[in-house]
């Protein structure tokens, strides 16, 4: 079988290296790829936007399957193209992938399938935004409409953080077109999660769940991140919440979507807040919200969960995208899985790219080194973003996985390099 991953993070390194671990083998290729996916994948020079670049290879490759990896050539239509051209791609058309190209969007979808989720409010005019906030209390998010590189959210703790987040928005244009719309929304309390469902544009199977750690210091100190770190399972998500959040979350999205003339295939990844017990319930009055919907695997949540699954991955993909997917289609693992971000100093802000990486080649015992922000150059290995490598390992408990994937990390360096040393405290403190 024959696939083209598009991407060049680290989720997509996940992806080609759980795709190659498939028995009979993948014939594997990136778009771009990094320096870690040439190992398990032939890299090809076209980015993951270039939606001309990637049907012309598509049409003239004839790939079995596309798996699409970033948001943004979904959004932009790259399955649309695709499956004008009969070639077969994981990952929701344009239509679908509004769910995280406009958050205005999915809330409106949320509330026509009574999805439980954050009151929320949409603005244009910054004096009537800023009028609204009263109605909200403190602290209250402010977020932009569009895809802003994870940074159109705010979680304001004063009036004055929340007025500024709208100026920088609506005033000072800081995101362009994806704040020309600003949703102010009702702060949701409690503990986060994640649930990537693999979807057929009519079932839905839930994959293991997981927990990101978005803030860039340990404690959750600090401005967020694309994502510091994950584990799972994650123990905030109970058997017994599971069936509320496939029958009462992600099922009735799919059929609002479909009321509407949308067959959404691929991820459907529910960003959840878990309100324990005793904690301020949400207006929703649920105990269990949608934060926010993404229409791709999360990172870094895929090198957590995908090193989990069993079976056969690409036959799963197949089946969703052909749209008959099976409970049967998802293996899981045992295992626990802890992962670990190797970031550049200065990360989320400006940072220094080009800094030879050394340790890539140490013993690493069970533990995985996906590659988030590298490329190669000279036989060396370079830094090449903020988030670097992510460390994931497996283990019989998630002390063990931990445990493991801090003792790889110790051995990778380069300079200005750095990373949370409390990933899974929540899970651990239990």
């Amino acid at each position: 079988m024959k696939i083209l991953v598009v991407g060049s993070g680290g989720r997509e390194h996940a992806i080609a290296w759980r795709l190659s671990k498939d028995e009979g083998g993948r014939e594997i290729y990136c778009a771009p790829g990094n320096a870690g996916t040439a190992a398990v994948a032939t890299n090809l020079a076209i980015g993951a936007e270039d939606i001309d670049g990637i049907a012309a290879w598509a049409a003239a490759n004839k790939p079995d399957l596309v798996v699409v990896g970033p948001e943004a050539p979904l959004v932009k239509g790259l399955v649309d193209r695709l499956e004008a051209a009969g070639i077969l791609a994981f990952g929701p058309v344009a239509a679908g992938a509004r769910m995280e190209g406009s958050k205005r969007f999915a809330k409106e979808v949320m509330d026509a399938a009574g999805v439980p989720t954050g009151k929320a409010e949409v603005f244009t005019d910054p004096a009537k935004a800023k009028a609204a906030l009263a109605a909200y209390g403190l602290p209250v998010v402010v977020k932009a409409d569009g895809l802003a590189a994870g940074k159109g959210v705010i979680v304001a703790e004063t009036l004055a953080q929340a007025e500024a987040a709208i100026d920088d928005m609506l005033v000072a244009n800081k995101f362009g077109a994806a704040g020309a719309e600003v949703l102010i929304e009702e702060f949701l309390d409690g503990e986060e999660c994640s649930i990537l469902a693999m979807v057929d544009g009519e079932n839905a199977v839930l994959l293991p769940s997981s927990q990101d750690h978005k803030r860039v210091f340990d404690g959750d100190k600090g401005p967020n991140t694309g994502g510091m770190g994950a584990y799972s399972p994650a123990p905030v998500v109970t058997a017994d919440t599971l069936p509320f959040i496939k029958e009462q979350i992600i099922l009735p999205v799919v059929r609002e979507l479909k009321r509407r003339g949308i067959v959404y295939k691929g991820i459907l990844y529910a960003g959840l807040m878990v309100t324990p017990e005793g904690g301020r319930i949400a207006k929703s009055g649920s105990r269990i919200n949608v934060v926010e919907f993404n229409a791709r695997f999360g990172d870094p949540e895929t090198e957590a969960v995908l090193p989990r699954l069993g079976g056969d991955f690409a036959s799963a993909l197949v089946h969703a995208a052909q749209g008959c997917l099976k409970e049967e289609d998802i293996v899981v693992k045992p295992e626990a899985a802890a992962t670990v971000i190797i970031a550049s100093g200065g990360y989320p802000g400006s940072y220094a790219k080009g800094k030879e990486i050394s340790g890539l080649d140490g013993h690493g015992g069970d533990a995985i080194v996906f590659h988030c922000g590298t490329k190669a150059e000279g036989g060396r290995v370079l830094t090449s973003g903020g988030r670097v490598l992510s460390v994931t390992a497996l283990g019989g408990t998630l002390r063990e996985a931990v445990d493991k994937a801090y003792a790889r990390v110790a051995e990778i360096g380069f300079e200005g390099a750095f990373y949370r040393k409390d990933i899974a405290h929540r899970a651990l403190a239990r």
